[in-house]
């Protein structure tokens, strides 16, 4: 049976892709997906970065004794799977992502820091405060502040420049939706063309959130990919 790590973005957790998880076991698929401390109600790591995450990930791996893993990282997910792979790249044989935002500098890490500011969310966008507080617990105000540190630090110092793809050597397919309105085609473009395996997909009528992804169409593409690259 194939095997395929699902990875989940910045303030999310491991229940969101549970829509992907049936669709790609439906197909013939192991599904695997656990959420990054901090996340889901997982205990916060004294560390909260990147590279934190990538170490979380090569943890999972190693214990669940997934050799030569396909993994799918969603938005931040994508990030830390490239991530892992430029460093330990016989963990991993191929790389989905989706809405992957690739391109940081200080002035995106600002922008991006305005969504995460907890009174504001309570104040303006309640549901999605009590969304966060269900899925995070009582700590989820605290991951938004360490989510925004997360971003500055990026926007300070990319800890994937471009340069780095053309050493990422597994086959990668890299997804964008159509609507995103957080990650651009063209920084999307930039690293798939870095890319010495790679191939790229958009998703029509999606935006960047999971829940405004079309699922069934997302699982064909990384179904499709794995196939054809085996």
């Amino acid at each position: 049976m194939k095997q395929i790590i699902l990875l989940h973005g910045a303030i999310g957790a491991q229940d969101q892709l549970s829509p992907l998880a049936s669709q790609l076991t439906s197909l013939g698929y192991q599904v695997f997906k656990f959420s990054f401390s901090g996340h889901g109600k997982t205990p916060f790591n004294k560390d909260f970065s990147i590279q934190q995450f990538s170490n979380e990930l090569e943890l999972y791996i190693k214990n669940n004794r997934l050799n030569k893993a396909t993994v799918f990282g969603y938005s931040m997910g994508g990030y830390v799977a490239l991530y892992l792979a430029l460093q330990n790249p016989e963990l991993i044989e191929k790389i989905i992502t989706l809405g992957t935002k690739f391109y940081w500098d200080e002035a995106v890490a600002q922008k991006e820091i305005k969504l995460l500011n907890p009174q504001t969310i309570l104040e303006k966008v309640p549901i999605f405060a009590e969304q966060l507080q269900k899925r995070h617990g009582e700590n989820w105000q605290t991951l938004l502040k360490a989510t925004e540190q997360m971003m500055l630090g990026l926007g300070k110092e990319n800890v994937l420049q471009i340069s780095d793809f053309k050493n990422i050597k597994q086959p990668t397919l890299i997804g964008i939706a159509d609507n995103d309105t957080m990650v651009s085609i063209e920084e999307t473009t930039q690293v798939f063309q870095q890319l010495p395996q790679s191939a790229m997909f958009m998703l029509p009528f999606s935006k960047h959130p999971i829940e405004q992804v079309n699922i069934h169409l997302l699982a064909q593409h990384i179904d499709t990919f794995i196939h054809r690259t085996i």
